[in-house]
């Protein structure tokens, strides 16, 4: 099993440094970093500018295969922190993403986390919860097919699958803000990722509540897919030989749908898992806008408006290194709930 796994991660390491590297000669080829400094009044000397995009290794007068050879040499050859380039901001791509490293000695605060820590504060828990939940309603319905749960849960799940992200998000916002007014006071905060000022257990405490909504949104339109299908999956199983002959050997119901039918219904989940979490990425880049969170959504769509070629490339190579690590658990939940698999 250690060597499947191992050899799995290696194929998805090998598309991660491919996507990342595709990013990047996609991102030269159409983006214009130069735009920014153009038409300015007074204006800036072209060969100025020209100096400048040198200097951030994206000047369009190179051969787009010559700079991604000095991006790939920089990656290799660069100290840790440069090797992702600088951004048009003047900061170092990774130190935006991963932020301060000295968060030993302020461990309680969040500015250590960077762009990066804040996006997987949101999507970790949420993935997490999306997959929990979502599964146990797909259980539930399958099991009480066409009955009144199961009719909630369906419309409910559709409801939400064909809902986009942001009005999901803005509807939220809308319940807490008549909460807060019914109470009196601001119980649920939902602007930014955090407040500043705060220290030790006020900051824990600050960071879950500002975590609650975007967590929330992100959890139901998770649980939304996989209820849709983990019912579908479970269905095939409950109709299945095996099921019956568990039930005649004396079997109990419960005990053969969940020893039996719930691990057998799992196995295709563990593939659909690395599938839907690639999703959710998509879906918290929004979420981040509507919150007003600085993570890593926030920092894309901000690449893309000024043409940053280096912080479009950053971007991509976070996102598919998530997708690594989710493909890769994929493969050890498939591996652990299929013996074939470890044949």
């Amino acid at each position: 099993m250690i060597l499947y796994v191992l050899r799995r991660f290696v194929n998805y390491l090998i598309l991660t440094c491919v996507a990342t590297t595709f990013s990047y000669v996609a991102a030269s080829m159409f983006l214009n970093p130069a735009k920014k400094y153009q038409g300015q009044n007074p204006p800036i000397p072209e060969e100025s500018i020209a100096n400048l995009m040198r200097g951030y290794g994206v000047y369009r007068g190179d051969p787009v295969a010559l700079r991604t050879w000095h991006w790939i040499q920089n990656i290799i050859t660069a100290p840790f922190q440069e090797k992702l380039g600088m951004s048009l901001s003047n900061k170092w791509v990774i130190t935006e993403m991963l932020g301060n490293p000295d968060f030993l000695l302020k461990f309680w605060r969040i500015e250590w986390l960077g762009r990066a820590g804040i996006s997987l504060r949101l999507l970790l828990i949420g993935a997490l919860l999306g997959a929990v939940l979502g599964v146990a309603l797909g259980v539930w319905g399958a099991v009480r097919q066409y009955k009144a749960s199961d009719q909630i849960i369906s419309y409910a799940s559709f409801i939400l699958i064909s809902t986009p992200t942001f009005v999901g998000g803005l509807l939220l916002m809308i319940v807490a803000t008549h909460i807060n007014r019914l109470l009196g006071v601001q119980v649920i905060r939902f602007s930014g990722a955090y407040t500043p000022g705060y220290e030790g257990a006020a900051a824990i405490w600050d960071l879950g509540i500002h975590l609650l909504l975007p967590t929330i949104a992100l959890m139901l339109f998770g649980a939304a897919g996989y209820s849709r299908y983990q019912r579908a999956v479970m269905l095939d199983v409950l109709g299945s030989d095996f099921i019956r002959t568990a039930r005649a050997k004396g079997a109990t119901r419960n005990h053969a749908l969940i020893k039996h039918g719930v691990r057998v219904a799992l196995i295709p989940m563990s593939t659909y898992f690395a599938y839907q979490f690639g999703t959710l990425i998509a879906g918290s880049t929004f979420l981040e806008i509507i919150f007003s969170w600085s993570g890593m959504g926030q920092f894309g769509i901000q690449a893309i408006q000024q043409s940053d070629i280096n912080s479009m490339a950053g971007v991509v190579c976070f996102t598919s290194v998530l997708v690594l690590f989710s493909s890769t658990l994929s493969e050890i939940l498939y591996a652990a709930l299929d013996p074939r698999v470890r044949m």
